[in-house]
């Protein structure tokens, strides 16, 4: 049992028992100036307040609702949607969700809608220890900015009620960051056999009728320009903005090999990819992190290979609905405090993805657990999942190494283009192909 399956008290005070102790004496507040700063929620009050979020199957997990009722009281209804899914609720529903849980991409589509309201960052406990990444774009001071939508690009406005993305910290967000990687193609090395070590692998005839790659038109036209650029079929001025003409090229080389034979199988679900590779029908494919740990979990050899280009990365956060306000708008605020509070960054990080505020994570994993995931150490005993299913053996080193050489080789952002409609469009040609 490690360290990260109990419950963290904090010394200075346990929400859960301050609801507990005033759930009795009307007019205590808690989210007090002492705990949060946030205007008074009264504890009679609080476990009446339901919040709806949306997001992702990534992030919008049974367990971080069940701890949301159990720390703070109130209850966090989730619905998980796929990508394209969550872009067209969040744009057209906006009274059907009070917390929408979307990736930054996704933001540039949706913010020019008015349905959700900018946040005050003076509010967010942690704000001066998020990553740079989702400040100013930078996780080191000499980092160069890759390609795409970087988050830090849409990441804030001018204030309340702004309509514009603002290059720099203004103290008001569209997304409060929680969660992000750095993504790249899973294999089977048990039955490939030799090293892989390009985005250009994807489309080796080697591997012709064992490939795969995902359906969602904004993530795979990057992960094919990944592949065209490692080729050297395409120079793009911006991978994760780019013109017809390189559309059309792109498109046009994946198209030619899905005639060829090259693809067992598109995937738009977790469930999906993890099956494909579970089942050896595919060596090759795009992926994402918690799928290479859950094909491991069945004890099925899987790797999520560092490749000499870099990564393609992504970046998701909490953004509010703008019909959200009293009560619920502060239970709102006190629930993304708790969020970068730690609980949920050791719970997400398990799964090999990234929390926005990494120490406070690192107070609810074992130092082995931490030096794994987040310092590329090696592993001094087993390596556990959420569900504690054993995924890495003792002596075990994380693919691609420590949070700074992953995230520090960010080739580009998953992307909104100019050309999206047109993007889109050929897309759809090419499944249909």
């Amino acid at each position: 049992m490690t360290k990260s399956n109990s419950t963290k008290i904090n010394p200075a005070i346990s929400r859960r028992s301050l609801l507990k102790s005033t759930a009795a004496t009307a007019g205590v507040a808690i989210g007090s100036g002492a705990i949060t700063g946030f205007p008074t929620i009264w504890a009679q009050n609080i476990k009446d307040v339901t919040l709806r979020q949306f997001g992702t199957g990534v992030s919008n997990l049974n367990e971080v609702a069940d701890k949301v009722k159990e720390d703070l009281g109130f209850t966090l209804e989730m619905t998980a949607l796929d990508s394209d899914s969550v872009t067209q609720r969040a744009a057209t529903q906006p009274k059907s969700f009070d917390i929408a849980d979307i990736e930054y991409w996704i933001c540039k589509k949706v913010w020019p809608t008015g349905n959700l309201q900018a946040m005050d960052t003076s509010k967010i406990k942690n704000y001066d220890k998020i990553v740079g990444i989702f400040r100013n774009g930078k996780l080191t001071p000499e980092s160069v900015i890759a390609q795409g939508t970087a988050p830090h690009s849409v990441g804030f406005v001018e204030g309340p009620g702004g309509t514009s993305f603002v290059d720099n910290e203004s103290g008001w967000m569209t997304l409060i960051p929680t969660i992000y990687n750095a993504d790249t193609l899973g294999i089977r090395p048990d039955l490939i056999g030799r090293p892989i070590d390009t985005w250009a692998e994807l489309l080796n005839p080697e591997f012709k009728g064992k490939a795969s790659i995902l359906d969602i038109s904004s993530i795979g036209i990057m992960d094919m320009a990944m592949v065209c650029e490692a080729m050297g079929e395409v120079t793009y001025g911006d991978k994760g903005n780019m013109t017809k003409e390189e559309i059309d090229k792109t498109i046009g080389i994946f198209t030619e090999a899905k005639k060829n034979g090259q693809f067992r199988a598109f995937w738009k679900s977790f469930d999906e990819s993890v099956n494909l590779m579970a089942s050896g029908e595919v060596v090759i494919q795009s992926m994402w992190s918690p799928a290479i740990t859950a094909v491991k979990s069945k004890g099925i050899p899987c790797v999520y290979q560092p490749l000499k280009e870099g990564y393609r990365s992504w970046g998701g956060g909490i953004g509010l609905s703008s019909n959200l306000s009293g009560l619920e708008l502060d239970a709102a605020y006190e629930y993304i405090n708790w969020y970068l509070d730690g609980w949920v960054g050791g719970f997400l990080m398990r799964q090999g993805y990234y929390s926005a505020v990494p120490e406070t994570s690192k107070n609810y994993m074992s130092e082995d657990e931490w030096g794994f995931w987040f310092e590329g150490k090696a592993a001094a005993g087993d390596i556990v999942n959420p569900q504690g299913d054993v995924i890495e053996k003792a002596g075990a080193v994380r693919d691609g190494g420590a949070f700074e050489e992953r995230m520090g080789r960010v080739a580009c952002w998953n992307a909104v283009m100019d050309e999206n409609q047109y993007m889109v469009r050929k897309w759809n040609e090419f499944i249909a192909a």
